[in-house]
């Protein structure tokens, strides 16, 4: 077995004592496995099931059904872009295309070097600062395409 595969075991034996192998800890189980993996790995997935005594297709239909679970590598660091009305209207739509060419990946994808993760979120309540670009949960407002790439190359 790899040392990887072994981590991986040990990470979520430990989070499945901690909740009791209680089954109504679902979300919560697979929230510390992500953050303590980084994302949630189909083996880990398997560890789950077998440790709470669910079917698989429970657990994977929980980590499919919430945004916030990744079945993905995730980026170092994860981009938002707003595209609320008032963002939308104020061009958030030409801030996302160019983070997407800076980055060169799309919604919903990680870079390659898994610098970045991109997402797009519906509204995030700062309206009379749109557009608002989200990176690792601070916000930059009134964004400018000109801002995008001197934003991103803070982020290594």
């Amino acid at each position: 077995m790899t040392a990887g595969l072994e981590h991986m075991r040990e990470a979520v034996g430990a989070i499945l004592k901690r909740y009791q192998h209680d089954r109504g800890s679902l979300v919560a189980i697979l929230q510390d496995t992500q953050a303590e993996l980084g994302y949630l790995v189909r083996e880990a997935l398997v560890e789950i099931s077998t440790g709470l005594d669910v079917p698989m297709s429970r657990v994977y239909g929980v980590a499919t059904f919430f945004r916030a679970f990744s079945l993905t590598p995730r980026g170092r660091h994860t981009v938002n872009v707003c595209l609320g009305t008032a963002c939308h209207v104020r061009g958030a739509v030409r801030i996302l295309e160019t983070i997407e060419r800076e980055t060169g990946i799309k919604t919903g994808e990680t870079s390659e070097d898994l610098r970045f993760s991109l997402e797009t979120v519906n509204c995030v309540g700062a309206c009379a600062l749109g557009p608002i670009m989200i990176v690792d949960g601070k916000y930059s407002g009134e964004i400018t395409v000109d801002k995008v790439k001197p934003l991103l190359s803070t982020y290594k």
